[in-house]
Parts: structure tokens; C-alpha cells; sequence
């Protein structure tokens, strides 16, 4: 059984929330999962990235691939210092996340163009 770390959509139309979950790359995006492993609210401002570090740490070591939004939000979370942490005894809440990147608000075209 190949075990992806990814996303699976919550939340109504229009509204997406999303859990950080732990699956059986089979199965589809919302189906059946192993555990959840963190939430993600991209509708928040700022977004709001909650992830069980020790668990994510403890499928990887299992097998599990993360997908490549799960990498860039381990990535954001300094997760490979926050298992160093762990691992030499440190608590990992001291180490702060990277802040969220600034991103220039697009250029709106006018009517006549």
C-alpha cells in the first residue's frame, strides 16, 4: 500500500477548508483516509497551517510521500529543524515558522483593453 500525505477538501461551496491527512494514494481526494495530520484554511487572513509534526515525521519514516503542497507547507513550517529538535531533545515549539511570502496584487485590465 502506497501512503500519500495530502489534502482532502471540507468545508460548503465556495468555502474550502481542507485536512492535511494521511491516505492510500488509491483512494480518491476526499475518501477514505488513515488519519488526519493537520488542517489548512486557506480563507483566513493569514492562512492558517495547523500540522501534527511528530505524526507527519512518523508516516514519512513509515514510507509516505508527501504531495508537493505538503513539501511546500513542511517546507514553511521548518520541518526538517523542528525534527532535529526532537530528535536532540529540544521542544519544537521554539523554533518559528518562515514568515508567508508577499505576493504583489494583480494588475486589474481596464474595459477598453
Amino acid at each position: 500500500m502506497a501512503v500519500t500525505i495530502r489534502l482532502a477538501r471540507t468545508g460548503r461551496k465556495n468555502l474550502a477548508r481542507y485536512r492535511v491527512v494521511a491516505a492510500d494514494s488509491r483512494m480518491p481526494r476526499d475518501g477514505r483516509f488513515l488519519e488526519t495530520l493537520g488542517v489548512y484554511n486557506p480563507e483566513a487572513n493569514p492562512k492558517e497551517i495547523t500540522l501534527k509534526i511528530e505524526r507527519i515525521a512518523h508516516w514519512i519514516k513509515l514510507g509516505a510521500k508527501p504531495s508537493d503542497t505538503i513539501r511546500s507547507f513542511l517546507s514553511q513550517q521548518r520541518f526538517a529543524d523542528k525534527i532535529a529538535a526532537i530528535e536532540k531533545g529540544i521542544d519544537p515549539a521554539t523554533i518559528s515558522p518562515k514568515p508567508e511570502p508577499k505576493v504583489k496584487p494583480k494588475a486589474k485590465k481596464k474595459k477598453g483593453e
